[in-house]
């Protein structure tokens, strides 16, 4: 990404013919330099997707107009849904943690190393372990507990903090406790998740355990926003690595956890970057 000022445009709509030009015109007349442009069309769907970057050293207009004027000569003539954002931006990012540490840990030090361009004001828990982790970064830390009878009034209490600090999107960093629809509603494609791929097969607390009596030959891991259906929201980042006979469930559960790492890692790179455009359940990622 450069390092001037610049604006992302995402867009989708029905496959049609002049899109490109009508885009490309609009930032050219008003003086703009495009940096970086990805496109795609499912030609199953007729569904066009594009991604597209340019400097604002020189654009005429300001930023605040930009969406509008942008919708009034371009998106509506062709029926698009479109996202503007800039690079600009700071997004605040909230985590959600339980007792696992590994993606926690793993966030905070790319945070900390300056690999993201994000605030983390905000850490929220059921759980009490992750208090001190959360002083040494200098980033609040709540502890909500839940269970079965306080599940909706604690949730209430997290809507008002992720209110109260502002918080663009939130990251469940291997949070072990299923969001209500109502809560999900709230942050629609902000929301995001990771697990191991051993669901549906190896349910249970010990799933390891069962994929090596099984004698499993990789791990893999998922990344996807969260949806109402549980561990079924649109992907955004896979991966997998491979195991043998020579692995023990020790050596399992450390190839697995460093695969959550680094796939949750990327999903959240690419959400700050602004590569993800989710139509129905799927998503185009550009990269």
């Amino acid at each position: 990404m450069s390092n001037k000022k610049s604006a992302i445009l995402l867009i989708h709509c029905k496959d049609q013919p002049g899109i490109v030009v009508a885009i490309t015109d609009f930032i050219f007349s008003h003086g703009g330099n495009i940096i970086n442009l990805d496109q795609h069309v499912d030609t199953d769907q007729q569904r066009f997707f594009m991604r597209v970057e340019w400097e604002l050293q020189n654009f005429s207009l300001p930023v605040e107009n930009i969406g509008n004027e942008f919708d009034i000569a371009v998106a509506t003539r062709f029926g698009m849904q479109r996202q503007l954002h800039f690079s600009s931006d700071r997004p605040r990012m909230a985590v959600f943690v339980s007792k696992l540490p590994h993606c926690f840990y793993d966030l905070l030090s790319r945070y900390e190393a300056g690999e993201w361009q994000v605030s983390i004001p905000l850490i929220i828990s059921n759980h009490n372990d992750m208090s001190l982790v959360a002083e040494r970064f200098n980033i609040d830390y709540f502890h909500v507990p839940i269970d079965k009878k306080n599940k909706l009034d604690q949730e209430k209490k997290q809507l008002e903090l992720l209110e109260d600090y502002k918080i663009d999107f939130i990251v469940l960093a291997r949070y072990m406790q299923i969001l209500s629809e109502d809560f999900i509603d709230r942050f629609p494609q902000r929301i995001i998740n990771i697990h191991h791929s051993f669901l549906p097969a190896f349910p249970g607390g010990r799933p390891y355990h069962s994929a090596f009596e099984r004698g499993v030959k990789i791990i893999g891991a998922t990344s996807h926003y969260v949806t109402a259906d549980l561990d079924a929201g649109p992907i955004i980042e896979q991966d997998v690595v491979h195991v043998s006979h020579k692995d023990t469930v020790v050596d399992m559960v450390r190839k697995g956890r460093d695969l959550e790492k680094v796939v949750l890692a990327r999903a959240i790179w690419h959400q700050l970057n602004h590569n993800l455009l989710v139509c129905e359940n799927r998503t185009v990622v550009f990269d």
